[in-house]
């Protein structure tokens, strides 16, 4: 289990990373772009689950690189990465902290700094 306390760490150790609010919630943002966030479920999420009960807990969202990035994530069927309906088309994941592992979420906040900085400081970035 990971802790919000966990992704703020992650998220802050990048370089110009900066904390904000969007629609009340927790973002993490690179040259004023969000690559990822606190996403409670709404209403109308809760809703459209039906029957099957929502993922329980902290529920962070990650952008990635494009669409394909976001089907192979979710191929890969890695524990706790999911999206829903309200993401379709959007180039984002949803991620449960309540069953992923650090390493993962670590790796999905990377790939979406990455996906969401400017060409020049994620080249210095992955310089060695």
């Amino acid at each position: 289990m990971v802790t919000v306390d966990e992704v703020h760490e992650f998220a802050t150790s990048l370089p110009e990373v900066t904390v904000g609010a969007r629609h009340g919630n927790r973002t993490w943002f690179v040259a004023g772009k969000a690559f990822a966030w606190e996403r409670p479920f709404s209403k109308a999420d809760i809703k459209r689950f039906g029957d099957e009960t929502p993922p329980e807990g902290l529920i962070i969202a990650v952008t990635v690189e494009d669409l394909a990035e976001k089907e192979a994530v979710l191929a890969s069927q890695s524990k706790g990465f999911f999206t829903i309906p309200h993401f379709d088309g959007y180039a984002a994941v949803l991620i449960q902290l309540k069953k992923v592992g650090k390493r993962a979420l670590r790796e999905a906040i990377v790939d979406g700094w990455l996906a969401c900085a400017p060409a020049k400081l994620a080249d210095e970035y992955l310089s060695p």
